[in-house]
């Protein structure tokens, strides 16, 4: 597969050609090629990293994870203390402002929860429903929320990109629709232009509570979905920087010394989802089939050119409550041939959404129809711009389909109910559904204790992996690539970039 890659060759040049020759030599302005385009500047109406990764550092929270992944520290607010019931949170928040001049009070940030909490359009709501009030204090910069009952992630679940602070009054004034196109700003860098399925231009917000921090003018995240055409970019100069770069391209950019590649540890997860209302797929044994049709390690192996490991669990290998013993189901074509017969689901035919021009996606889908097809399964590969993957999902026009998540808080609760204990996306759109696991999802929530609180968890992965609630495929490292000129461009475990920190020479 990597030589079929390799060969793609002039078409790519002449696609990059459009960039513009030395857009990578403007002065203090950082431009990163990336696979995705961004579809919205409101933090409730999505999940995906194409948005969060941008707007992370358009807008601040509360509460901030730090460069580890591993460690809350303060954000907007500066300070918090909890009632010994464990209750109520006050928060103090620090002096700061909106990118319009405006003061960031504790009015916006009441607003902010209230509205992850209750618009319809939020695909958070689940998380923030523990919210009973939130409202100004004694004074416009102290914030008291009020919990309906404990809960254990609840401060972690404040440093979500989705749970960012907006301006009150902006939003009102302006409507939530504008408000989307046109943000007011409260962290490190303001929207200046959106050029929609092409690139988001940043510039600096001089008035961030951090913006001596903040040492570029600007960034504009550019979309190129081709893997190739976004190398060849960086390449040529015509980028300072590239994200999700392709396993099989690493050893050769390692090799330019005008190029620094970086892998940092993540939390990424790539996984089969599973439609259950779709046919056969409902059943059980015809999804633990499926399992075991597909040879993991060969993906490691060949996809990711070792660079990643096989999955055995949704919560990411040394992350909170990872399952190290998790069921693992051997790869057994024969057997699972024989379980689709005794199921009545021989000669399966299955629809398999790709995301066209994702190397890495294009390559698993090759290798797993190849590995159905050993068990006598028929997987017809659909190639979508991943543009409207998405919403295909969301519809539920499709059989399986490879995605994957990155963790973006500390907590494994967010992760866990927007996959297993969520309603209104349908568990992440595989319309997987079991009581017992959304109840045990929700009393883990409520429990401070951290030994009982694993357990739980143990019981959740066991219940779900029995379940085939999807198929796990591997972990595997945030890969990027920076001309030699660009220093601290660094994303952390959650896939947060600190832009903040980033320097252009």
């Amino acid at each position: 597969m990597k030589n079929k890659w390799v060969k793609i060759g002039l078409v790519a040049i002449m696609a990059g050609l459009s960039l513009g020759a030395g857009m990578a030599e403007a002065a203090g302005i950082l431009t990163i090629g990336r696979r995705g385009v961004s579809t919205t500047f409101d933090p409730i109406k999505t999940a995906q990293n194409v948005d969060f990764w941008v707007f992370s550092n358009v807008y601040d929270v509360l509460v901030r994870v730090d460069k580890s992944g591993k460690v809350l520290e303060p954000g907007l607010a500066e300070s918090w203390t909890v009632s010994e019931d464990g209750l109520t949170y006050t928060f103090k928040l620090r002096e700061a402002k909106f990118s319009d001049g405006s003061p960031i009070t504790a009015e916006d940030a009441a607003f902010s929860l209230q509205r992850i909490r209750d618009d319809e359009g939020s695909v958070w709501s689940e998380t923030y429903k523990v919210i009973d009030t939130a409202s100004q204090g004694d004074d416009p910069r102290t914030l008291v929320v009020k919990l309906k009952t404990l809960s254990a992630p609840f401060l972690a679940s404040l440093a979500m990109p989705g749970a960012s602070i907006l301006s009150k009054k902006g939003v009102e004034s302006m409507g939530a629709d504008a408000y989307a196109e046109n943000p007011i700003a409260s962290g490190a860098f303001m929207l200046k232009e959106w050029r929609r399925g092409d690139r988001v231009i940043l510039e600096k917000n001089p008035n961030f509570w951090e913006a001596g921090r903040v040492k570029l003018d600007g960034v504009e995240w550019i979309s190129i979905p081709d893997d190739n055409t976004r190398m060849l970019n960086v390449q040529a100069g015509q980028l300072d920087a590239a994200i999700s770069v392709p396993f099989s391209r690493v050893a050769e950019l390692k090799k330019d010394p005008e190029l620094v590649v970086t892998q940092n540890t993540s939390t990424r997860e790539d996984h089969l989802l599973i439609n259950h209302e779709h046919g056969a797929l409902a059943k059980k044994e015809v999804r633990e089939a499926l399992d075991m049709a597909i040879d993991k390690q060969a993906i490691v192996d060949t996809v990711t050119f070792g660079l990643g490991e096989v999955a055995d669990s949704y919560i990411p290998k040394g992350a909170l409550y990872h399952d190290a013993n998790a069921l693992h189901r051997a790869y057994d074509p024969e057997k699972a041939k024989q379980m689709l017969a005794d199921a009545g689901a021989s000669g399966l035919t299955l629809n398999y959404v790709v995301n066209a021009g994702n190397e890495v996606d294009e390559q698993i889908a090759v290798l797993l129809q190849q590995q159905l097809a050993k068990a006598g399964v028929t997987a017809n590969l659909q190639k979508v711009d991943p543009s409207q993957s998405w919403d295909m999902l969301i519809a539920g026009d499709y059989d399986l389909s490879v995605m994957y998540w990155t963790y973006d808080v500390i907590d494994p609760d967010q992760k866990t109910t927007f996959v297993l204990g969520h309603d209104s996306n349908m568990n992440y759109m595989t319309r997987y559904k079991n009581d017992h696991v959304k109840d045990l999802v929700a009393k883990a929530r409520t429990e401070m204790d951290p030994a009982k609180r694993e357990a739980m968890y143990m019981e959740i992965q066991k219940t779900a992996k029995d379940d085939v609630h999807w198929i796990d495929l591997y972990y595997s490292p945030f890969i990027s690539v920076t001309r030699k000129n660009v220093e601290n461009f660094y994303q952390n475990p959650l896939g947060r970039f600190f832009l903040e920190d980033t320097i252009k020479n």
